[in-house]
């Protein structure tokens, strides 16, 4: 039989059909590992192998610093931030997993249509890390990243490249973090890597990029409208949400429309939004403070979580059950003696939808009447995630004391709808 290597594309024929794909490395001499076309890894015993031949040796391609961005004249800059994520990987030919592309050459290789389509002026690499790695001095240091580059006058617009289990955490921070935006922030993803024929990366890119340089100020997120490839949806960055563990359009809008429809030649806009000004100066407010908790309320859970969590917090979100409820004076479990406890403490307490759609409306039932009585703050249909993160910015703003509900119930980055109906 033929010897190939890990990274070898290869051709072999079985009993009943032939394969193509790419050699992995295996840990069982017996089995050969192959990452199929579709993306997909297989193990086949070497005894059922009848034939092999090998398509493409593997070799790792050095990409000299000439050929590492291709600036065509006339093209308008952007600015990259890179964090890491699938959309920021490539092929570990000995796992058959993926690992990320450190070098920046290694981006520009694998996604020349990007460009092609504009100047990439500067790329920032703040870190490399899976999203769900990231706290808050990351979202603290993309915000720094992108801070510099939306203030570099020749550069139209910033992408942010990230992993998708936590975007809309940092979609929330950096709608709070960067004030008086001048340009469009675009974050972007991909769910699966591009070496697989059904990556999402390109397309996202590429419509990330067409509103990178469109007129729109606003902290956005551009992904797949449609498992299809079609085009993309662009989603305000404090309404959206991941909303499905590996489907290429699983970020959606919640109690709001897309700000767009993306395609790599247009863009069809779907309501207003902030228009850009270059001459204005974007400035960072990343106050933040991580004494805050995001919980959800379940049947029967008992009032004493609170206890544990007011011991490291300043600060609890509270995902409510229907219109905005958890255990009032009928339950064995009655919260509101804890919660009026804790709210006499300072502790700020606030409640939002576990139903993500529609809003909280404590005046309809009288256990809801019993909480509001409480002080708790009803955030209307603001999302969990972007309440978390709010109720962390607010906290970090030490002159806002006392002014907590004013301040959670302020509409700063569209993160209330105002075209919610029942």
């Amino acid at each position: 039989m033929i010897k190939y290597s890990p990274g070898d594309e290869v051709r072999f024929r079985l009993a009943r059909k032939e394969l193509t794909g790419t050699i992995l490395e295996s840990y069982d001499p017996r089995v050969v590992l192959l990452k199929l076309d579709s993306g997909y890894n297989i193990g086949i015993p070497l005894d059922k192998i009848l034939d092999s031949k090998i398509l493409k040796k593997f070799k790792e391609v050095e990409i000299s610093d000439e050929d590492f961005v291709s600036r065509k004249k006339g093209l308008k800059k952007i600015g990259l931030v890179v964090t890491g994520g699938t959309i920021a990987s490539k092929l570990d030919v000995k796992t058959g997993g993926v690992k990320p592309l450190t070098k920046l050459k290694e981006f520009a290789n694998f996604y020349p249509k990007l460009f092609d389509m504009v100047d990439v002026k500067k790329i920032e690499i703040p870190f490399m890390m899976a999203s769900e790695n990231m706290s808050s001095e990351h979202w603290i240091k993309i915000a720094k990243s992108v801070e510099k580059l939306l203030n570099d006058k020749e550069i139209e617009g910033v992408i942010v490249t990230h992993g998708t289990d936590t975007l809309h955490y940092t979609s929330a921070a950096l709608s709070f973090f960067l004030k008086d935006l001048n340009k469009p922030v675009v974050l972007t993803y991909s769910q699966r890597s591009i070496d697989r024929a059904s990556s999402d990366a390109d397309l996202n890119l590429i419509c990330a990029a067409k509103m990178a340089l469109s007129n729109v100020a606003e902290v956005m997120l551009v992904g797949h409208a449609s498992t299809n490839d079609d085009f993309c949806f662009a989603l305000k960055g404090t309404k959206t949400r991941k909303m499905h563990t590996s489907r290429r359009d699983s970020f959606k809008t919640i109690n709001d429309i897309p700000i767009a429809k993306v395609w790599p030649e247009k863009i069809e806009f779907l309501r207003e939004y902030n228009l850009r000004n270059n001459k204005r100066k974007v400035n960072l407010d990343v106050n933040f403070s991580d004494k805050v908790s995001l919980i959800k309320y379940y049947p029967g859970q008992k009032a004493n979580i609170l206890d544990f969590l007011s011991e490291k917090c300043k600060g609890i979100i509270i995902e409510a059950t229907g219109l905005g409820h958890f255990a009032s004076s009928e339950s064995k479990n009655n919260w509101i003696p804890k919660i009026k406890k804790l709210i006499k403490k300072g502790v700020i307490i606030c409640a939002v939808p576990q139903t993500l759609y529609g809003g909280l409306n404590p005046n309809v039932y009288s256990s809801g009447r019993e909480l509001k009585e409480c002080g708790i703050i009803f955030l209307k249909d603001m999302l969990p995630e972007t309440a978390f993160i709010k109720l962390g910015w607010v906290l970090g703003h030490r002159n806002w004391k006392g002014k907590e509900k004013e301040k959670m119930l302020n509409n700063f980055s569209g993160e209330l709808s105002e075209l919610l109906t029942e």
